[in-house]
Formats: C-alpha cells, structure tokens, sequence
C-alpha cells in the first residue's frame, strides 16, 4: 500500500508544467522544499534526446539528496511528446529524505499528467540513470517475465542434481544446510566483537572458492548501519545493538541475513540461504550470543524501531476470551458423577 505525504507543487512549479510541452524544455528538476514541490532546475533543448541526456542529467544530481527528474523525449504520442520520470534516491541519503520522496512521487505525477508520461526509472547509483543505465532498463523491460524466486530455486536444484559428483573433496552438506568453512581473519573477528573491540562486522561468500570471508570489521553508529548493506549481492552482517528496554541499558547482538533479491544469481541466493544456519552455529560456537536473526531486502529496514520491536516484541495483554460454545438445547441440567475410589 502507498502513502502520500499531503506535499503538493507550489504555483511556480504548476505554472512552469502548463508551458513545457511546446518542445523547448529537456528537463525539468523538481525538489521536496519547505513541504512544497519546487522548481530547483530546467534544461532546454539542445541535440536529440540521446545526446543530451548524460550531459543534461549527470551534472544535476547530488550523491546523497533524492530528487525528481522529468526528461522528455523526442517521440510523440496523441497528447504531444512523451517523458521519461526518473526518481533518484542515492543509498547514502537519509531514510528519512527516501521515505518523504518515495511517497510523494504519485503526486508530483499526478500534477504533471500521468498521461505524459511513458516510461519511469528509479535510480540509487549514477550508473543507474546514464544513457547506458536506461538502455540497460529498456532491454530489461521488454524481456521475458522471470520465473519465480520458487521456480528458480527448483531449476537451479534440478540443474545441480544432474551435475552433481560425490566424492572426498565435496562441501559438507547437512540438513541444517551447506557448512562452508570461515577464514582465520574472519574467526578472529568474531573473537574480538565478543571481547568489545567491534560494535559490526560484515562477512560475504566466495562462491568460486566456497569459503566465507570478512569484509569488514568496524564501530558504527546505527545510523550508518543502513548504508552497509549492499544494493547488489547478499551479506551477513553482525550488529551490536545498544538500546534502553524498561529503563534497562542493554547490548544485544544480531544476526542480519541480507539479500535484494532478484538482482542477484539464483545461485549466490541459494548459497547464503543454505549456510546461513550453519555460518550462526559458527558465530555462537566462539562464544558470540545471537539475540536475533533478521532477514532483510535492503538497508532502509534498519532502523531503531524495527531492531527494537524485533528484540522486544509487544505483548498482547488483553487477549479476546475463548467463548466456549452452546451445548444443545433442551438438554437439562449438568449432571455431576462421583468418583468410585475404594
């Protein structure tokens, strides 16, 4: 379900989307400002789309602020030409500046015609929202419909199942999952963040080498904690939660499994699902107490409120009571039997 935010264009971005479609304008850059849509840029028209596009775009966004971009193209439908929208929301920018655009893009839409617009593309890095970026999109768009994460995992499975081969050297396989050995850097990680030397460490699979190394090992404030999670490949991460609970300092460590999802290889999905049971056993067996294990798409799930509801989760304390049903009717009063003990 989407949220709108109230936000709505001020009278100068409004007037400026009633004269921009006689072909002049390129671009337009809209920006979130004082609760108001606002007007931050525009661009006209100098070469065909292609050739204006990266140097129109590129020198326009900032790596760590979200903003809109309205890019028309030279194609024309019934209504006039037709607009590419592009919502550029950097992963090192603030949640809570993503979350405010995010849910305020169906409005700016809606104020500059949906109609107009024909295609849209989200954008976290530069690369995204390059001339090769959007060709990349287009190619992407106009393939075949992906199967399921399911029926991936079961292709993959059918595939290995054939070309699987038994012998000394295969990786231990349990029914808890695939145990893939950690690397000494790795263990002496775990041991130091037991010892209070690290608040977050951060580990990935070499898949060629079926190994688990680490990748970093750090103190960090749980407001960097979201930037640490990869748009692009899977991790496990180890954080140290440091919170108050009824008034009580506490320190918990959490397990984080993080995955994007469909922008990773069915195999390197399969990977960290399978050793994860194994790779928490590791972690516990050094003496590091996992409190919690989560399961996250992406860094914007890390925030106080969700690591803290998951650690102390709110207990129901009126519960609805059990209504015993009716016994059937007529059936006269509840007899009592005694009990025959000699």
């Amino acid at each position: 379900m989407s949220h709108q935010t109230g936000i709505k264009a001020n009278e100068e971005l409004l007037t400026f989307f009633a004269k921009c479609r006689d072909g002049t304008i390129r671009l337009i850059k809209v920006i979130i400002h004082n609760e108001q849509l606002c007007l931050d840029n525009h661009k006209k028209t100098q070469n065909t789309w292609d050739k204006d596009f990266d140097p129109f775009i590129q020198p326009l966004i900032e790596e760590n602020q979200p903003c809109y971009i309205l890019y028309r193209l030279d194609s024309k439908d019934s209504l006039g030409y037709e607009w590419l929208f592009i919502s550029w929301s950097p992963d090192i920018a603030p949640i809570r500046q993503k979350m405010l655009y995010a849910s305020t893009k169906a409005t700016l839409k809606q104020e500059f015609g949906t109609s107009h617009i024909k295609e849209e593309i989200h954008g976290t890095i530069a690369a995204d929202i390059t001339l090769n970026g959007y060709i990349k999109y287009k190619k992407s768009a106009a393939a075949p419909a992906p199967l399921s994460m399911r029926e991936e995992e079961l292709q993959e499975l059918k595939r290995t199942e054939v070309n699987t081969d038994i012998s000394v050297d295969t990786k231990q396989q349990t029914l808890g999952g695939v145990v893939f050995p950690i690397t000494e850097p790795a263990k002496q990680a775990i041991l130091d963040m037991v010892r209070g030397l690290y608040d977050y460490l951060q580990f990935r699979i070499d898949i060629e080498e079926e190994i688990i190394h680490l990748v970093c090992a750090e103190n960090i404030t749980l407001q960097k904690l979201p930037s640490k999670v990869p748009i692009d490949s899977g991790r496990y991460h180890l954080y140290k939660f440091k919170h108050t609970h009824e008034g009580d300092y506490m320190e918990n460590f959490v397990f984080i499994y993080s995955m994007p999802g469909y922008s990773c290889p069915i195999k390197e999905r399969m990977l960290y699902s399978s050793c994860k049971n194994p790779f928490t056993d590791t972690v516990s067996s050094l003496g590091l107490e996992i409190a919690k294990k989560l399961e996250i798409d992406s860094g914007d799930e890390l925030i106080e409120k969700y690591l803290y509801d998951e650690l102390h989760p709110t207990n129901t304390l009126h519960r609805p009571q059990f209504a015993r049903p009716k016994g059937p009717p007529n059936r006269g009063p509840k007899r009592m039997t005694k009990s025959n003990d000699h």
